[in-house]
């Protein structure tokens, strides 16, 4: 590790991790504390993933087109200045304006996030082709830094919204974006070849589709964990709701369960390293779809609060593992002039599912919550199935784009 690679690529993600973490989670927490209201928190957490969906292909064509410095950069300003906004913009909201303040924020948020992750996904990717055969030691560090990140932020955002409120959260969120932009080191693009303005950038989602259809065992392992991830926004979206509500808890031990998760997490992608240099990607990757499938299954049926907290732990610990099996892949896949717009087309098909679990959350009862987890888990079952049989198969060759 060297100190190149902490410096300009390790510390900004962590900065940039901790505010989307903390937004991520916050400010659905942020809704359930000024309404009340389940479906208003499943709408709060459409608003924080929808937009995402809608600028996935201008986040690849920015990153492409301008480099991933630049665009990360300007998105965590941009952030750091929407939360500054917001917090005497909610001071002085009165209870019918305030929930659709929050909103708006969820929305800003969630559409500045994705194109900050974009920006890092690329810069992780360089890192991780320039360190050969070790690229997915790379990979977990970057997810490991992205668990703490999930550790530390929905732990802060419970505890800064319970005793220091709203103000507090934003403020902090606002406060790691600038540090984000400020660490984030300069880096020049190389001089710009004749025909470029017409290559892999004019292309944008175009380019990115082709690119994945190119590449079957990516296409299969991203279909099939975009299905995982509907049980895992389903669960993101009713944590308050079942912990709160259901099981009778604080806010903060909302937070308590996603650290707590963090944290299971943190080790399966510390132990990955060495077991994926045993037994490779494919083993790996069906160990850790058996680890996932499992737990979602006996989420819907657990009722204690000690119970769900280990069982999303242990689901969350799976799933990690799944994720630097993917982003070996797609390192190693994606040809370079193109990653942009083909990474943003896999986090179009990664984060779909998300808006669909807040639209369920909406409109489902809280007492039809356990029974549509448990449909979620099948579906899930079948993709990771899917995944793992034809998505981890020895590595093909990298496809080639064609202008």
């Amino acid at each position: 590790m060297t100190y190149g690679r902490v410096r300009g690529v390790y510390l900004p993600r962590l900065a940039d991790a901790l505010a989307s973490s903390m937004a991520t989670y916050g400010i659905p927490l942020l809704v359930l504390a000024t309404t009340k209201s389940s479906s208003l928190t499943g709408i709060a957490f459409i608003m924080a993933w929808a937009p995402r969906l809608c600028t996935f292909a201008l986040a690849g064509l920015a990153v492409d087109r301008f480099g991933p410095i630049r665009v990360f950069r300007l998105a965590a300003t941009a952030r750091a200045l929407v939360a500054a906004l917001a917090v005497p913009a909610l001071a002085t909201a009165d209870d019918a304006t305030a929930p659709g303040l929050v909103m708006l924020l969820a929305a800003c948020a969630g559409c500045l996030t994705q194109f900050s992750f974009i920006a890092a996904e690329s810069v992780g990717a360089v890192a991780s082709r320039d360190a050969g055969d070790a690229a997915h030691r790379v990979q977990s560090v970057l997810l490991g830094i992205d668990q703490a990140a999930a550790l530390a932020g929905p732990a802060a955002g419970g505890l800064l919204l319970q005793w220091a409120g709203f103000s507090g959260m934003l403020t902090a969120i606002g406060g790691l974006s600038v540090v984000s932009a400020a660490i984030t080191p300069r880096m020049h693009r190389p001089p710009a070849q004749p025909g470029e303005a017409t290559g892999p950038a004019a292309g944008g989602w175009r380019t990115g589709w082709a690119t994945l259809r190119a590449l079957p065992a990516l296409a299969w392992l991203v279909v099939g964990l975009a299905l995982s991830n509907l049980a895992l926004g389903l669960l993101e979206a009713a944590t308050p709701v079942i912990v709160v509500q259901q099981l009778g808890r604080s806010s903060a031990m909302v937070g308590l369960v996603w650290s707590c998760a963090a944290g299971a997490s943190l080790l399966a992608v510390a132990t990955s390293r060495v077991a994926i240099d045993r037994w490779g990607l494919r083993g790996v990757g069906r160990c850790a779809a058996l680890v996932t499938v499992v737990p979602c299954f006996l989420i819907a049926h657990t009722r204690s609060y000690l119970g769900y907290l280990v069982l999303i732990a242990v689901f969350m610990a799976g799933d990690s593992v799944l994720a630097v099996v993917l982003r070996t892949l797609r390192s190693h896949l994606i040809p370079v002039e193109v990653f942009g717009s083909t990474l943003s087309v896999t986090v179009l098909i990664l984060l779909a599912p998300y808006p669909v679990a807040g639209i369920l959350m909406a409109l489902i009862s809280p007492t039809a919550l356990h029974t549509t987890i448990t449909l979620c888990a099948a579906l899930q079952c079948v993709g990771l199935a899917f995944a793992v049989t034809r998505g981890t198969r020895s590595r093909p060759r990298r496809a080639r784009h064609r202008k």
